[in-house]
């Protein structure tokens, strides 16, 4: 393949060099290139990134010039803690928007993860809390946006929809996000809610609540014209069931001005069973979609696999173990994971193997490596 020949490295190649250009030996892409790659191939720290490409040089020159060799550990480090975060992840998205297979009325989940290794003690620094969107339908990240403290979320929120396209999809979040503020934002975007209502909302929350034990005493008579689903699920020792009510009978409620195109309520009730033990649960939504119980229940249960990202962060790439607290680095890490993370998912030869499983098998086999690579190349 010609130098420069993949998408990834066309975006990267629009990320200003802050360096002394008279001390530069290493091209910025070809730094940032070998770190994605690297850690796609099971690369977790600088040193064994400086490692990998050192052993496949002449591999990686398929892709980059490597003019003046392999960049130090040392280098690789201080250009992570230089990048502009935002700007990293404008490419970041902007790969991300090309190569998925973007659904329109696909599932945008929106949580957050804080990343443990990087509090410091010694300073006070908090460790960075992250929120990321997902996307359902593929199964990538989409953006993400820091803050210091998970409570922050209700701020960080509005900044990842800011730059992101939800123009047709409808955006999931747990309770802390059920803010008036981000669901008019969320319309503004000319996207849908489906928002987690609970007790940080305690009026409109016992408005609901309310609602529906009245309408479950009533044996949900034709009168509060709520909408029924109900599903069933076994596998592991589990069985588990939903149903799902939704209603867009909602004239009686006074928050329903407040909230920018608030169209229905909905209400899940969980049961689950294994090993004899049984778990039931119930939670309600707001929502601007109409009353179709079966369309509801679509966002309910895909909300919950950005959880999954978050698993994987922490098992696949070690992420709270890792001790990156200065500058800009451990947010460009954040950046870096979801970059393999992503590229890892498009790699689909292998249905059911693990992304794990695929960064060892990338550690050892250029060719599959080469394969993955080829999922994020031009034509």
């Amino acid at each position: 393949m010609e130098n420069n020949s993949t998408k990834l490295i066309k975006i990267l190649n629009s990320i200003p060099d802050i360096r002394q250009q008279g001390k530069v030996m290493h091209s910025l892409v070809d730094i940032i290139f070998i770190a994605i790659v690297a850690t796609v191939a099971g690369a977790d720290d600088w040193e064994c990134m400086q490692i990998f490409a050192e052993d496949h040089l002449d591999w990686f020159r398929k892709y980059i010039p490597l003019t003046n060799g392999v960049p130090s550990h040392d280098t690789i480090q201080r250009v992570f803690k230089q990048i502009d975060p935002k700007i990293f992840m404008k490419c970041f998205i902007e790969w991300t928007q090309i190569v998925a297979d973007i659904i329109k009325k696909g599932i945008v989940a929106i949580d957050g993860k804080t990343m443990c290794g990087t509090y410091d003690s010694a300073t006070g620094k908090k460790a960075l809390h992250i929120v990321s969107a997902w996307f359902s339908e593929t199964g990538m990240v989409l953006g993400q946006v820091k803050t210091t403290e998970k409570s922050n979320e209700i701020t960080a929120i509005p900044e990842l929809l800011d730059i992101l396209d939800i123009a047709g999809y409808i955006v999931t979040i747990d309770a802390m996000g059920t803010q008036r503020e981000i669901a008019e934002k969320i319309i503004k975007k000319k996207g849908n809610y489906v928002l987690a209502l609970k007790g940080n909302h305690p009026l409109l929350h016992k408005e609901v609540v309310e609602f529906f034990k009245e309408a479950e005493d009533k044996k949900y008579q034709k009168a509060y014209d709520i909408k029924t689903y109900q599903n069933h699920d076994k596998g592991h020792g589990r069985i588990e069931s939903r149903k799902y009510y939704i209603t867009s009978n909602i004239r009686w409620l006074d928050a329903k001005k407040e909230w920018k195109k608030l169209t229905s309520i909905g209400k899940v009730e969980y049961h689950s069973e294994q090993n004899g033990k049984k778990t039931c649960e119930t939670r309600y939504f707001l929502c601007s979609i109409e009353a179709d119980a079966a369309k509801f229940a679509n966002p309910v249960r895909k909300h919950w696999g950005i959880e999954s990202m978050h698993w994987s962060l922490d098992v696949t790439f070690n992420e709270d173990s890792k001790r990156v607290r200065k500058d800009n680095a451990p947010e460009n890490l954040s950046v870096l994971h979801k970059f393999a993370y992503n590229i890892l998912k498009l790699e689909k030869s292998k249905k059911r193997r693990s992304l794990k499983a695929k960064r060892f098998k990338a550690s050892g086999s250029l060719d599959y490596l080469e394969k993955i690579l080829s999922c994020i190349s031009t034509n």
